[in-house]
């Protein structure tokens, strides 16, 4: 039987382990005082990811049919440079990019305020480089968006 808890609780993961040894953590977007489900609520990662699909899809599309000529090993390096580009306009004009907007997100500052252009500068340069947006605190967000004190959530 001891065996049998032991491997449950590594298949569960820490957090489970330390919920099931009391430890409180909440939903996600409670301690940045966000409601728990509906619009303003954190935006899962699984919506995120896709949108970022949608975004990137957008991009090679535009690297591929105007900037790279049909060259696709160049497609992939402007597309990475019209990712930038478009995520500082559209997050900063309109909050959101195609993507977010077509699956119902937007990105906002921790106090539900828009972003000013500073902080969209870095968040959108932290997630072309793919790395910080792979690391997740535990509300669910990306590195990226902690190090802007940024929050996407749903609209």
């Amino acid at each position: 039987m001891d065996n049998r808890q032991a491997i449950g609780s590594w298949l569960s993961g820490p957090r489970q382990t330390a919920e099931d040894m009391g430890v409180e953590f909440g939903y996600r977007g409670e301690q940045l005082g966000l409601p728990e489900h509906g619009p303003g609520s954190i935006a899962r990662p699984g919506r995120r990811i896709a949108a970022l699909v949608i975004d990137w899809a957008l991009c090679m599309v535009i690297a591929y049919g105007l900037l790279a000529q049909g060259d696709t090993q160049a497609a992939g390096n402007w597309a990475v440079l019209v990712l930038l580009v478009m995520s500082i306009l559209t997050v900063t004009t309109v909050g959101s990019t195609p993507g977010k907007r077509i699956l119902g997100l937007r990105v906002v500052a921790e106090g539900g305020r828009r972003l000013g252009i500073g902080r969209v500068v870095v968040r959108s340069i932290l997630l072309c480089l793919a790395i910080p947006a792979l690391i997740w605190d535990r509300d669910g967000r990306g590195l990226h968006d902690r190090l802007s004190r940024a929050v996407q959530v749903r609209i």
